[in-house]
Order: structure tokens, then sequence, then C-alpha cells
């Protein structure tokens, strides 16, 4: 009887390790932590208490929209999985946004990019969700990546214009083209 491979497993251990994208998919996580893979390697991140608060109250806010417009959002996933193939990167945003059908129904996730990308900054992410993250969310063609930071009270939001973002710092309401007559209300993200 054939026995079945050995699954992968990474732990936080595993940080700065390097491992193949292709194996890295495949993986095992070892729970309680946030595994990423950038450029090959593995970022292993255990976001605090000022990150699950506002990661608690995003939805709060995207979901009363989402009952009034229930066509406007195909997806809205929380830690969903956005694969940067060309940069070897895996990433897991706190909030996806997807707005177009799904190209394969079961596995869509190589293939089916985000529209809106939310990343909530917790101490030991900051230099990754304000500068590689950009560069690769670009790649993969999100149109807006809002990046909410509770040490600065602010959300920095990245719109798509060609090939490149556009940056502005919102400390009150932001509202996207993308989901029309959504306001995200930046203070309430972060009311604990």
């Amino acid at each position: 009887m054939p026995t079945a491979e050995p699954t992968t497993r990474v732990g936080p251990q595993d940080h700065g390790r390097r491992m193949s994208l292709e194996d890295f998919l495949d993986a095992e996580a070892q729970p309680g932590y946030v595994y990423e893979l950038e450029g090959g390697v593995i970022a292993v991140d255990r976001p605090g208490l000022p990150h699950e608060e506002v990661v608690d109250a995003l939805p709060l806010q995207v979901a009363a929209w989402r009952l009034a417009n229930p066509r406007g959002v195909r997806l809205g996933a929380f830690g969903s999985k956005v694969v940067a193939p060309g940069a070897r990167s895996e990433r897991h945003p706190d909030l996806a946004l997807y707005l177009t059908p799904a190209p394969d129904p079961v596995q869509p996730w190589e293939k089916w990019g985000p529209d809106i990308v939310v990343e909530v900054v917790s101490e030991s992410s900051r230099k990754r969700d304000h500068e590689i993250k950009r560069r690769e969310y670009l790649a993969v063609g999100v149109r807006e990546y809002w990046i909410v930071d509770p040490g600065r009270r602010a959300v920095v939001v990245l719109e798509r214009f060609g090939d490149q973002f556009r940056e502005r710092t919102v400390a009150d309401a932001y509202e996207t083209g993308y989901l029309p007559g959504f306001k995200l209300e930046v203070a309430r993200l972060f009311q604990p």
C-alpha cells in the first residue's frame, strides 16, 4: 500500500528559512502565527492586540455595506491567499475584496487577484506592509491597497494609476469608486 508523502510543516522557528513557492503553497502551518513567503523566504508574524482590534472592527464596516449591496463584492476574504509567482511570494492580507468572478470555482488563488487589499500594520510587519507588499500587490493587479496603521491611527490608500500607485493618507474617512456608497470611517477602526 503506497504511503502519502509527508507534509511540509512550518512554524515560528522557520522565520528566514528559504523555501520554494510550490512547497510553501502545500505546507501545513503551526497555528497562532501568520506565515507568508517573501521572495522565497518565510516571514513569520505574530500580531498583537492593536492589530487584532482593527481586524475585528474592519468587517463590521464592510459587512454593513455588503448587506445593502449584495452584488458589489464576489468575495470578501479574511486571510485569503494572494500568490505573486514572479516575486516567489504568497501573501495573506487581512482583507481581500474580489469584485470579479473566480476563474476557477475550486482553487482560483493562483489566477485570481483581489481588487482591493487591506493590510493592518503590526510592529514586525511595518516595512513589509509599506514597501515590499506594495510592489507585489501592484504586480498582481490590485486596484487599491489600504494600509491601516494602528500606531499612526491613519490609513494609507494606494490607488492604481497605470503601472504605479498614487499614495495618500486618510485620517477621517475614505470613499472608493469601487464600492459606491461605502465610506471607511477611520476613527471607528481604532476604537477598542
